[in-house]
């Protein structure tokens, strides 16, 4: 037996390539996350959720894969495969309104001013009203006369509109059943 663990295989060996594979692959995440920017993790779109996720299973799948020595050679690969497609996702997002119109979520509005919910609305996001209070509260809201909107994003989070004053046009511009 090998007693430094460089024998393919042996239980010393997963103690050398375990660390040494997260260290590679976190490196080449980071590499390739500088080189594409910091939109390579945001969950904007559908597709750059899908593809964070893919991320995480790649690194995790490679760092744990002991008994092969081309695993992170196959991970840094996957990974740049990913970020090209991220970019080139993103590349068609930014030139073509088909392009947005197929890849974007369109950004809903599940309460209008004063509280009124939007059953319809609702029912379409699998969202119940329970969840819309929630968030009015985790958004301070305390009266619902302050409430101008709750929209459901195309990244899935809910955004609460209140406060004094009316809400600039801008922001609720493309919100599906706005006012």
């Amino acid at each position: 037996m090998d007693p430094i663990g460089t024998e393919l295989g042996s239980p010393l060996w997963a103690l050398w390539t375990i660390p040494l594979s997260a260290v590679l692959m976190v490196g080449a995440t980071v590499l390739y996350a500088r080189i594409a920017g910091l939109r390579s993790f945001s969950k904007m779109t559908t597709f750059d959720f899908a593809i964070t996720v893919a991320m995480g299973s790649i690194i995790g799948a490679v760092v744990v894969s002991t008994g092969s020595t081309y695993s992170v050679g196959n991970g840094v690969l996957a990974l740049a495969a990913l970020f090209l497609t991220q970019g080139g996702l993103a590349f068609v997002r930014s030139r073509s309104a088909m392009g947005r119109d197929i890849l974007d979520n369109t950004p809903l509005l599940l309460m209008r001013r004063g509280g009124e919910l939007l059953d319809d609305n609702l029912k379409a996001a699998r969202i119940n009203p329970a969840d819309v209070y929630g968030k009015l509260r985790e958004a301070n809201a305390i009266r619902l006369s302050e409430v101008h909107a709750v929209i459901l994003e195309p990244t899935g989070d809910i955004s609460v509109l209140h406060g004094d004053g009316e809400v600039d046009a801008v922001l609720l511009d493309g919100v599906r059943d706005r006012e």
